[in-house]
């Protein structure tokens, strides 16, 4: 018989052993995790080491009008070239700036043509900036390369920013401008039966947006949509936000800000023209999703190809480590960039040329 004072000790044993909690990380151990998870490739640290240079402000502390003049990612990959001596240009594209019918009246657009004769494929581009930031000139690089690896005419558009023009301006801008390229691509020297659409953050999500309101109004359908680091959804309950918080350019604090000058009511978060990933997705076009590893809204990338594929969708997405958010129109400078958008190239085209 099994005397019951080992029993005893080793019920106390198991007690403490149960009991005794990991250590907490000291603030040195968590300083170092961050760090590692935040650690880019050499190129693309130049250009975050530049942009640091450049003393931008935190956009989510600043009023509008100061978040506008802060240094961009593209002021610190020109920075970067000018100290390499070089331009930075893309050769065999040429571009000119006219204006095309948004929701409300004519907008600014940049057309991108390829050299080549004849007509091309079109495709509509909407620069990122949360709705609020930016414009179609601080996209030239990303909308000139999509131009060349496409061999398509580009139509990049300044749609109407938050907060003057709240949400759903921009959406219905980007409707209207695709809506008029269905009748009158020729204007812009493209074919309106090979149309796609194409944008980076805030305007992935107009991509997005877009195509799934040409379905809805039976317009004739995009053969493409092209979505770049995509904002897919409202919240921030992703491991990403999380783990990339800190990240730059793109913080977690930002995404709040920009929604607060988005919206002019909280409801409108759930108003699947924005929330694009509980929108009806099926009947879509192929999608390809490209999303930056230190990206707070990579794991919006990730939702949204799986909601694609339960939509029935073709969809295809690529995570480039070692990079950031804006990282796709660095191709001069970082080599993921260069095969993101090599990708991207691959991917329009055979849909556009076909």
């Amino acid at each position: 018989m099994t005397k019951p004072f080992p029993l005893l000790l080793l019920a106390v044993a198991l007690l403490a052993a149960c009991s005794s909690a990991p250590k907490a990380p000291t603030p040195e151990q968590l300083a170092q995790i961050e760090a590692a998870n935040l650690r880019t490739d050499d190129d693309m640290s130049l250009v975050l080491n530049k942009l640091a240079s450049l003393n931008p402000q935190p956009i989510e502390t600043l009023d509008v009008a100061t978040a506008r003049v802060q240094p961009t990612l593209a002021d610190a990959a020109k920075a970067v070239l000018a100290d390499q001596g070089t331009s930075g240009d893309i050769a065999g594209v040429q571009a000119y700036d006219r204006t095309v019918p948004g929701a409300a009246g004519q907008i600014p657009a940049t057309v991108y043509t390829p050299d080549g004769g004849g007509a091309k494929p079109v495709i509509l581009y909407f620069h990122g900036g949360g709705w609020v930031l930016a414009d179609r000139k601080v996209y030239d690089s990303s909308a000139r390369a999509l131009a060349k690896v496409a061999d398509a005419v580009v139509v990049s558009i300044d749609y109407r920013r938050a907060p003057e023009d709240r949400f759903p301006a921009a959406a219905d801008d980007g409707v209207a401008v695709y809506r008029w390229l269905t009748h009158y691509a020729r204007a812009v020297g493209g074919d309106p039966m090979h149309l796609a659409l194409a944008g980076e953050s805030a305007g992935g999500n107009l991509a997005l947006a877009t195509a799934i309101a040409a379905h809805e109004q039976g317009l004739a359908a995009p053969k493409h949509v092209l979505a770049i680091y995509p904002v897919t959804q409202t919240g921030s309950d992703t491991e990403s936000y999380t783990k990339y918080a800190n990240a730059k350019p793109l913080n977690a604090a930002m995404m709040p800000w920009f929604f607060n000058q988005l919206l002019s009511d909280p409801a409108q978060k759930q108003d699947p023209r924005l929330d694009v990933l509980h929108a009806n997705l099926q009947g879509l076009p192929p999608v390809t999703l490209i999303n930056a590893e230190v990206d707070p809204l990579r794991d919006d990338g990730a939702l949204m190809e799986t909601a694609l594929k339960a939509a029935g969708v073709n969809v295809e997405r690529r995570v480039y480590s070692g990079v950031t958010h804006e990282f796709f129109g660095l191709g001069n400078l970082v080599q993921k960039s260069a095969q993101a958008q090599a990708y991207a190239g691959e991917r329009l085209t055979a849909d556009l040329h076909r």
